[in-house]
């Protein structure tokens, strides 16, 4: 279709609806040309959604014409724990309206709170890089870290702290190795860190199907002992010039080896050597452990804007580890068989999101 005029498209009123499979290259082609773009905008996430969580996508695609001028991916999350909520995205830490105009984002927001208001949503939740709205409610508990990465190994390895630099080495020392494997090597190091840490994981499903839907963009980096047995692992997403590890876990055994440290030197390498400039070491939550653990890697945290849109909820909802009244259903969850919690677990998950 021949593209519309610049002037006239600027005449044009926008025009929102529900994105189809014919609009799946029209998205991919938006994504992919927007500054403000993540992983987690590609349309591959929508089936994921749908198949892997029976979560319904509620794809909303902007117009101007025959011009996309936003899109914005949603879905609609309905459990008996957690109740009805519209997300976007859950499963993801980006993934918000992504526009070319501020028309294009009030279409959007005003379809979404119809669809929110219709299929009995108590909130909207966007999970925003930077801010869009001065008008919903937001909270202080996440920020990302993010840093550039140098083409030159001797300049990152430089670039971090001299102590964290020092426990790099020592995992160097320790005769410690890193490859490249798949989600069932990777499921048994991971099961094993959430059961410690008392929180319900995800299925070993799920990773096999993020690594069939993005290919390459997919990978698992798996670091062995000097003896050749698995000690921690790390899955990631790669993403127009970022790398983000997003899923990880270690065995206890791997903090006496520095194993965790070396993973992510190796991982930033590898970073290096696929030609991205950008390393994103992901969300986490003030003041704990993760948080720490990156600014020791010379990691400055900024604050993530994710926004709440209230339909029926008396409050932002705050279905974190962080809140008190699940501080004693994270013990219990430590203390019930792996086989327990690894069948349990995605039903658990599945409303946290």
């Amino acid at each position: 279709m021949k593209p519309d005029h610049p002037q006239h498209l600027s005449q044009q009123a926008v025009t929102v609806r529900e994105a189809t499979d014919s609009d799946r290259q029209a998205w991919q082609d938006y994504v992919r040309g927007h500054p403000q773009a993540t992983f987690f905008h590609r349309w591959e996430w929508r089936a994921l959604m749908a198949e892997q969580w029976r979560h319904r996508p509620v794809y909303l695609i902007a117009w101007r014409g025959s011009a996309v001028c936003g899109v914005l991916p949603l879905a609609h999350m309905k459990t008996a724990l957690f109740g009805s909520q519209l997300v976007s995205l859950p499963f993801c830490v980006y993934g918000g309206p992504l526009t070319s105009d501020p028309q294009a984002l009030a279409g959007l927001d005003a379809r979404a709170v119809d669809i929110a208001t219709d299929c009995g949503a108590g909130h909207i939740e966007y999970r925003n890089l930077e801010p869009r709205h001065t008008d919903w409610l937001g909270t202080d508990l996440y920020v990302t870290f993010r840093r550039s990465i140098s083409a030159d190994e001797d300049a990152n390895m430089k670039a971090i702290p001299r102590k964290q630099r020092a426990m790099v080495r020592k995992g160097i020392g320790n005769g410690l190795s890193a490859a490249i494997e798949d989600a069932d090597a990777f499921f048994p190091i991971y099961a094993d860190n959430v059961h410690r840490h008392g929180t319900p994981g995800m299925p070993r499903r799920w990773f096999r199907a993020l690594q069939s839907a993005f290919g390459d963009d997919c990978d698992v980096l798996v670091v062995r002992d000097a003896a050749g047995q698995p000690v921690s692992a790390v899955m990631s997403f790669w993403e127009a010039g970022v790398a983000l590890p997003y899923y990880a876990g270690d065995y206890e055994r791997a903090r006496g080896l520095a194993a965790n440290d070396f993973k992510y030197w190796r991982l930033m390498c590898r970073t290096a050597e696929r030609g991205c400039q950008i390393f994103d070491f992901g969300r986490s939550k003030l003041g704990t452990g993760p948080y720490d653990f990156k600014r020791n890697w010379g990691f400055e945290p900024t604050p993530l804007a994710y926004e709440y849109r209230l339909i029926s909820s008396p409050a932002v909802p705050q279905n974190n580890p962080n809140n008190p009244k699940y501080r004693l259903m994270i013990e219990t969850w430590r203390k019930l068989p792996r086989p327990v919690v690894n069948w349990l677990g995605p039903h658990v998950v599945r409303g946290l999101g």
